[in-house]
C-alpha cells in the first residue's frame, strides 16, 4: 500500500533513479542521485520493504550506535523529493538503493506505484558500466529509450540490445510497458581503474541529465574532485609502462573515433552549457563542465561491472587478445539497460 502523507503537490515532477551493484560502475550512478539528494537537501518520504527484494547474506545489514542505542540499518530503496527552483521550478523524485536481490517485478510494480500517484512525467535511470575508454578524455555518457518517438524528441538512442542485463534494464521496461516515458543515461568508466570513487564519472552524469530535464545542479565540490582523480590515476599510470602505453593506445582509438563529434555538435553543447552556467550566477562555477553529451562507445565496448575494483592500473591485455577475451567473457552488455 502506497502512503504519500505529508508529500506536496509536485510540479512537473521527474524521477531519478539509480542502484548499487552490477550496474553501477565506480560508484558513479547512486553517487550522482546522492549528490542531488545532499546540495537540494532531499527528505525521505517512503522505503521499500527490505524482506520482499533483498538477500541479507547477499546484502548485509549494519549496526550502529544512536545515543547509546544499538540500532540496525536494512539494505533497502528510498525515495526522496526535492525542489528545483528557477525560472522554471520543477521537482525531482530521487530513488536511490540497492540492486535487489529477488522479485524484480514486484519491485519495478513498486517503483512504478510511487510514480503513478506522484504524477511522474519522465523516469530517468542512471547507470555505470566498465568500457574501453581512457581516463584522460571526456567520459562516454549514452542516452538510451525503449520509446521510438522519444528517442528523436530528446535527442537519445533507440536501444537494440539484446543479452543479460540488470535492474536498470529491467525498470526501464516496465515503465515503457506501463506508458511511462523512460531514459537511461550510462557513463563508461574506464576498466583499468574501476575502484570507487569516480567523481569524473559522476559528474559526466550529472552534466548530462542537467541537460537532458533542463535544471541547472548546483556541482558544488566535484569538478574539484574530478580533476584530483584523474591526476591521482595520472599517477598511477606512469608509474607502469606498459600501462601508459595502453592508455595511449586508447586515446588514439577514441580520438580517431569522435574526431567528427569533438568538431560540432559536442562543442556546441559545451559552450550552451557553459552560457547557461555563467547567466545563472554572480561567479565562475568551479572549472568546465567534463561530460562530452554525445552517445558513448559502441556497445561491445563496454564491460560489465565486476565485484571489486582495483586501485592501481593492471597490466594491460595485449591488443590481439584483448577481443577474443572480451567475447569469450560474455561481457558486451549495451549502454541500453
Amino acid at each position: 500500500m502506497i502512503e504519500l502523507e505529508g508529500v506536496p503537490e509536485l510540479v512537473d515532477p521527474v524521477m531519478v533513479a539509480a542502484f548499487e551493484g552490477w550496474n553501477d560502475a565506480g560508484d558513479a550512478a547512486s553517487t550522482a542521485v546522492a549528490h542531488l539528494e545532499r546540495e537540494w537537501k532531499g527528505e525521505v518520504f517512503a522505503a521499500l520493504d527490505a524482506e520482499d527484494y533483498y538477500d541479507f547474506q547477499v546484502n548485509r545489514p549494519t549496526v550502529f550506535m544512536d545515543a547509546g542505542v544499538r540500532k540496525i540499518t536494512w539494505p533497502t530503496t528510498r525515495l526522496s523529493v526535492v525542489r528545483v527552483g528557477g525560472d522554471k521550478p520543477r521537482d525531482l523524485v530521487l530513488v536511490r538503493g540497492i540492486e535487489p536481490s529477488m522479485r524484480w517485478r514486484s519491485f519495478c510494480n513498486e517503483l512504478l506505484g510511487f510514480a503513478h500517484e506522484l504524477g511522474v512525467e519522465l523516469v530517468v535511470i542512471l547507470g555505470a558500466l566498465l568500457g574501453d575508454t581512457p581516463h584522460t578524455r571526456p567520459v562516454p555518457i549514452s542516452g538510451t529509450t525503449s520509446d521510438a518517438d522519444l528517442a528523436r524528441r530528446m535527442d537519445l538512442e533507440e536501444t537494440k540490445y539484446e543479452g543479460p542485463t540488470g535492474i536498470v534494464g529491467v525498470l526501464q521496461e516496465a515503465c515503457t510497458h506501463a506508458g511511462v516515458p523512460a531514459v537511461s543515461l550510462w557513463a563508461a568508466v574506464p576498466h583499468y581503474v574501476s575502484q570507487p570513487p569516480n567523481p569524473k564519472a559522476t559528474l559526466a552524469l550529472l552534466n548530462r541529465l542537467e541537460d537532458l530535464i533542463d535544471v541547472r545542479i548546483p556541482l558544488g565540490e566535484l569538478p574539484e574532485d574530478a580533476r584530483a582523480w584523474q591526476v591521482g590515476v595520472d599517477q598511477l599510470a606512469a608509474e607502469d609502462s606498459e600501462v601508459a602505453e595502453y592508455v595511449q593506445t586508447l586515446e588514439e582509438a577514441r580520438d580517431t573515433a569522435e574526431l567528427p563529434e569533438a568538431s560540432g555538435e559536442a562543442i556546441a553543447r559545451e559552450f550552451e552549457r557553459y552560457l547557461r552556467r555563467r547567466d545563472g550566477s554572480s561567479g565562475p562555477q568551479g572549472g568546465h563542465a567534463t561530460a562530452d553529451g554525445g552517445e558513448g562507445p559502441s556497445p561491445s565496448s563496454y564491460r560489465r561491472d565486476s565485484p571489486g575494483g582495483r586501485t592501481r592500473p593492471p597490466k594491460p591485455p595485449k591488443p590481439d587478445a584483448e577481443t577474443d577475451a572480451d567475447a569469450d567473457s560474455g561481457d558486451g552488455e549495451s549502454s541500453e539497460d
